[in-house]
C-alpha cells in the first residue's frame, strides 16, 4: 500500500547539499571543525554556555546521568509516557528508573506526585517534555531543590520549545536533544547535551571521545601529544557528515517550528467537526513545537484498528509514545495509571512542514469514515 500522506517526512534542500559537500572536501568528516560549529551555533541559539554534539539523544541522556555520578543502588525518577530510551539511560548507569505518572492533559510529567516516590536513594529527576511541549518545570525544579536532587530534561522533542519564555532544556542542570528523523530538525541520528556548568560539560566532553581529549582538539594544539585515557568512556562523538546537515538544517528551525504550529491550528479545527477524538491540550504555560501531532482516540474505539484501516486508505499514522513501567525490561511495579491510559488511546497523526492543508482535509476525512465504521464495530 503506497502511502498518500505519511506519518512524517523530513524537510531538506540543497543546503544540507552545500554543507555535506564542503565537509567531505575538506577530508575531515570525523569529529572536527563542522561539529564545533553545530556546537556553537546550538549554543547561541539557546543562550546556554556549553554544547555538546553526541550521537544521540540516548546516549546524550546516558553521559547526562554519568556525569552526575548514577551508579548502582541508585534511583532516578523518569516520567513513565516516553520512549523507553529515557528508562534505558537510567540502566545503562546500573540505576533503578522509578516510574512516575504524567498529566492526564499534557502528557507530562505530573508534580504533584513526584514526592511520593523520592526517597533517600533518589538521585535525579527526568521530566519529558513530550511531543515538545515542556514539562511544568517551576514545579519540578522546586522539589528537585527541597530534596537536593538533580534534573535532567529529557528535551529530546523539544528544541525551539519554550517554557515561560525558557528555552525547554535549559532549565534544569542538563538538557538532552534528539535530531532523529521525526524530530524538528534532524541529521538522521544525533543527538546534543547542553548545560551551564562548566564541570559536568567537561566530564561529558571527556566521556563522549573514550575519555580522552578529541583528535580535533589534539590536531589544533601546536605541540605532539599523545592522549592518555583517564577515565572508561564511550564512543559517543557526532562525526562532521552529521554536523554538516544540523548546521543547514538549524537554519530553518524556526521557519519549520513557525509552519508546524500553523498545521497543528488546522488539525485543531477539523477536529472540532469530529467525535471520539480529543485533540490534544496546550497548557499556557508551553510554547509548543508539535514534534508530533497526537490525538486521543476514546475508549469506545480500538486505536489499533484504526491505525490498520487509515493505512489502507494510505494515510500513516501510529501510536504516540509508550508507558514505560508495563515494559518487561524494567520489571517495574510502580502503577501510572495517567500514562497507561494516553498509551492505549494515544494517535499520532501526519504533522510535518510539507504537509498541506488538502493533505490534511484527505487524512481527516478518512479520520471521520474510519471513527464511524469503528464506533459501531
Amino acid at each position: 500500500m503506497k502511502l498518500e500522506i505519511p506519518l512524517l517526512k523530513p524537510y531538506f534542500d540543497t543546503d544540507e547539499l552545500s554543507e555535506l559537500e564542503r565537509v567531505l572536501d575538506s577530508g575531515w568528516v570525523t569529529q572536527g571543525p563542522k561539529v564545533n560549529e553545530f556546537e556553537d551555533k546550538i549554543t547561541k541559539y539557546l543562550g546556554i554556555k556549553y554544547s555538546i554534539a553526541v550521537t544521540n539523544c540516548t546516549s546524550a541522556l546516558h553521559l547526562a546521568l554519568l556525569s552526575i555520578d548514577v551508579k548502582k543502588g541508585d534511583e532516578v525518577l523518569v516520567a513513565d509516557y516516553t520512549f523507553p530510551a529515557t528508562g534505558h539511560a537510567v540502566l545503562y548507569c546500573r540505576a533503578k528508573p522509578i516510574f512516575v505518572d504524567v498529566d492526564s492533559k499534557t502528557y507530562n510529567l505530573n508534580p504533584e506526585v513526584i514526592g511520593e516516590k523520592i526517597n533517600d536513594k533518589t538521585k535525579a529527576i527526568i521530566p519529558v517534555h513530550t511531543f515538545g511541549q515542556p514539562a511544568e518545570m517551576d514545579a519540578i525544579m522546586e522539589i528537585a531543590e527541597d530534596h537536593n536532587l538533580r534534573v535532567i530534561e529529557d528535551a529530546a522533542c523539544a528544541l525551539g520549545a519554550k517554557y515561560k519564555n525558557k528555552y525547554a532544556g535549559t532549565i534544569g542542570d542538563i538538557g538532552c536533544f534528539s535530531f532523529h528523523a521525526r524530530k524538528g530538525i534532524t541529521t538522521g541520528e544525533g543527538g546534543m547535551v547542553v548545560t551551564n556548568n562548566k564541570n559536568l560539560a567537561e566530564k561529558i566532553r571527556n566521556l563522549s571521545v573514550f575519555g580522552m581529549s578529541s583528535a580535533w582538539d589534539r590536531e589544533k594544539d601546536d605541540r605532539f601529544i599523545i592522549p592518555k585515557f583517564t577515565e572508561l568512556g564511550y564512543n559517543y562523538k557526532m562525526s562532521d557528515i552529521t554536523a554538516a546537515v544540523g548546521v543547514a538544517q538549524l537554519r530553518k528551525l524556526d521557519k519549520i517550528l513557525e509552519r508546524k504550529r500553523t498545521i497543528a491550528k488546522y488539525w485543531d479545527e477539523k477536529l472540532q467537526e469530529m467525535e471520539f477524538i480529543e485533540a490534544p491540550y496546550v497548557s499556557e504555560n508551553a510554547k509548543h513545537i508539535y514534534q508530533s501531532y497526537v490525538v486521543l482516540v476514546d475508549k469506545r474505539i480500538n486505536r489499533n484498528e484504526l491505525i490498520m484501516m487509515l493505512v489502507e486508505k494510505g494515510v500513516q499514522t501510529q501510536i504516540g509514545t509508550y508507558a514505560s513501567h508495563i515494559q518487561h525490561v524494567y520489571n517495574s511495579t510502580q502503577k501510572c495509571p495517567n500514562s497507561l491510559d494516553i498509551f492505549n488511546r494515544s494517535l499520532a497523526i501526519p504533522m510535518y512542514y510539507m504537509l498541506e492543508e488538502k493533505d490534511i482535509d484527505v487524512a481527516a476525512t478518512h479520520l471521520k469514515k474510519a471513527v464511524e465504521e469503528l464506533k459501531w464495530a
